[in-house]
């Protein structure tokens, strides 16, 4: 398109076109819902002066309404300049979120968005005082979105500032350190969500205090409060900071709170304040929804007691659930259930079976628990069962997989990889340990003589007859699926303590392969998908079918799949990520990864890609290949490659490609 301020169509460009179709052919309509998939800058600063016509509708309410600039790496200092410029005064919603690469001077331009009411700040440079300025000049905000780093100060806030935070309804604030940050300003808090991302230490190396700064011990205002949401990074700072935020909850729960919801990794001991937090909700207070520690469920009859009013999201991640329990308090009691769209059962490893204190891992779950469980939740959106083992017993419709299919509103799924088997293993055969199979000839690496070898599987399709195909079969609208293996844990997970001991995957997982794998690629509409623990995985087949046909994929995990040897699904891998034309983000963890020229080739095919994060302790990488790739994929913003290669290796790497760059 020309990028000039004259016209280059006149009005007869808007005739049909003998024979063919032309653009601008299309009503208003259609062409207002083809643009609003352009990013805004390019709507406004190239597209718009093209013609006449669309001069108009890129300038239409609909469009300038809202400007979503949040990771849009190609919007630069001067691009986001002149967007604000040509259209301030129109823009009512607008999220910078991660443009960390933007200057404070370019952020103090949103203080010429007068009508603002929302706004999203995060990952943007800001000072006490620039916030201040910015903030003063938006009387109509509603909405309020930023971090608190190191040397906020609040008493460096206007008056002015502080008249607009008091209008604030909704607040997400992440805290880089101990403080309230705006809090205490925002007396008409309704929404309040906090991440604490606080570190223990300074790069200095000094241990740092949960205590708040001086002068930042304001107590907040939660009188209007309804939703109050936190989650924790990793660090017993964190969980000091948030006990000062619950104290304040703890004198005075607010009345019309109806969603409380905490995440924490690992363990978070009680003490008093949260115990009569906890029984105020209890007394006076009907939740919609509810996510506690896990410390804080386990031998409590805490939700025994607890109101609940029309819920729609419950999560008991990791407590000590009973399939019993499970029933008396969550779908017992007359609650109605018809509005819970989310249940995060996570981690909970009894909840599916009977009252039993003697159950193991490998015992299979009761069918008629999750049957209740499904009738009493036929609108369930989000469910996650990961982290267990949900074994299914022998017999008709008693399969997990088969119970799930009876809820078609599902959009996103986490099941166990052992949950989807189709049926126990034989009593007769014992299944193969992993670390006894070897891996087949043609791959680089001897057969072990005396140990029996892994035939090549056969073609792997999408078998109708299996439970896994049918249950995907009936939920075609699947959005975001993991199967992660249930003793499975990362070597760099985000958001949780790292366990270094792992341990090897469930027995049941053995017949799970690459013809269940296939099986996904039914889902049209998937976006996410995520596969970890799957040892039976071998020519890597069933990725080729999901990168054929889930073309709307953009993020893509894959953990430990095949041998824990070298990597056998690399040709599969690679015909898999020709095909992935919208992946965005790719994460690979395998112990032993070859990072070599044949898999940055394929991947250089993803045209889309931003992101990129290799975990592999004992792999290597190819240094020429790595710069070839990032030379070619233009997009990239992010390359995480941890490898088992040297020191020096590394910043040579790293000093070659910031060379590149600049």
């Amino acid at each position: 398109m020309a990028s000039s301020g004259e016209d280059t169509c006149d009005d007869s460009d808007t005739a049909p076109v003998a024979d063919s179709a032309h653009l601008l052919g299309f009503s208003d309509e259609i062409l207002l819902h083809i643009l609003s998939h352009v990013p805004s800058t390019d709507l406004v600063l190239n597209v718009r002066r093209t013609c006449r016509k669309l001069a108009a509708l890129c300038l239409d309410k609909s469009l300038t309404h809202t400007v979503l600039l949040q990771k849009d790496y190609e919007a630069s200092e001067d691009k986001v300049k002149r967007l604000v410029k040509e259209i301030g005064r129109d823009v009512q919603q607008l999220s910078m979120a991660g443009c960390y690469w933007l200057s404070g001077t370019t952020v103090e331009h949103v203080a010429r968005c007068r009508g603002l009411v929302r706004v999203n700040l995060s990952g943007c440079p800001l000072t006490s005082l620039r916030l201040s300025k910015v903030l003063s000049a938006l009387p109509h905000l509603r909405s309020l979105a930023i971090d608190v780093s190191p040397g906020f100060d609040a008493s460096q806030l206007s008056s002015e500032c502080k008249a607009t935070l008091s209008r604030v309804r909704e607040l997400k604030q992440t805290l880089y350190t101990p403080s309230y940050g705006v809090v205490p300003c925002c007396t008409s808090l309704e929404k309040l969500l906090l991440y604490f991302e606080i570190l223990d230490r300074t790069r200095e190396g000094a241990v740092l205090s949960g205590q708040l700064m001086v002068g930042q011990s304001n107590v907040p205002h939660y009188q209007h409060l309804r939703v109050f949401y936190a989650r924790l990074a990793p660090g017993y700072i964190n969980q000091e900071v948030v006990r000062l935020y619950l104290a304040v909850l703890s004198d005075r729960t607010p009345e019309n709170l109806h969603a409380f919801l905490i995440s924490v990794p690992g363990s978070f001991a009680e003490s008093g304040a949260t115990r009569n937090l906890l029984e105020s909700m209890a007394r006076n207070v009907a939740l919609d929804a509810l996510q506690l520690p896990k410390s804080w469920l386990n031998g409590s009859a805490l939700l025994q007691h607890m109101k609940f009013s029309s819920p729609f999201y419950f999560s008991f991640s990791r407590c000590a659930l009973s399939g019993g329990h499970l029933l008396q308090r969550v779908i017992d009691g007359g609650r109605d259930l018809q509005s819970l769209a989310g249940l995060n059962l996570s981690g909970c490893a009894h909840c599916l079976a009977p009252d039993c204190l003697l159950r193991k891992a490998e015992d299979d779950i009761d069918p008629a628990i999750l049957e209740a469980l499904v009738a009493a939740c036929p609108n369930l959106r989000h469910l996650n069962l990961s982290a267990a083992h949900h074994h299914s017993p022998a017999g008709p419709s008693q399969h997990l997989c088969q119970l799930l299919a009876r809820l078609p509103h599902l959009r996103s799924l986490s099941l166990p990889v052992c949950a989807v088997a189709d049926s126990p293993p034989r009593a007769d055969r014992a299944p193969i340990p992993p670390t006894m199979r070897a891996v087949p000839r043609g791959f680089g690496k001897k057969v072990r003589i005396g140990v029996q070898s892994v035939p090549f599987p056969g073609p792997a399709g999408p078998q109708p007859s299996s439970v896994f195909w049918s249950l995907l079969k009936n939920v075609p609208f699947l959005d975001r699926l993991e199967l992660i293996g249930s003793n499975f844990s990362s070597a760099m997970p985000r958001n949780e303590p790292a366990i270094r001991n792992s341990l090897p995957p469930c027995s049941r997982a053995q017949s799970v392969g690459d013809a269940e794998v296939a099986a996904i690629g039914q889902l049209a509409f998937l976006r996410h998908l995520t596969l970890a623990q799957l040892p039976s995985i071998l020519t890597g087949s069933g990725l080729v079918s999901i990168g054929l046909q889930c073309q709307q994929l953009q993020s893509l995990s894959l953990a430990h799949l095949g041998l824990m040897g070298k990597v056998v699904y690399m040709s599969g891998l690679s015909d898999m990520l020709k095909h992935c034309k919208r992946l965005k983000d790719l994460r690979l963890e395998q112990p032993y990864f070859s990072a070599n020229a044949q898999f940055f080739q394929a991947l250089s095919q993803c045209s889309a890609l931003q992101r990129l994060c290799l975990v592999s302790r004992s792999g290597t990488l190819q240094p020429e290949a790595v710069l070839a790739f990032m030379a070619r994929c233009l997009h990239v913003v992010v390359c995480h490659l941890f490898t088992g290669e040297s020191l020096s290796t590394c910043r040579s790497l790293q000093q070659a490609l910031l060379r590149s760059l600049s």
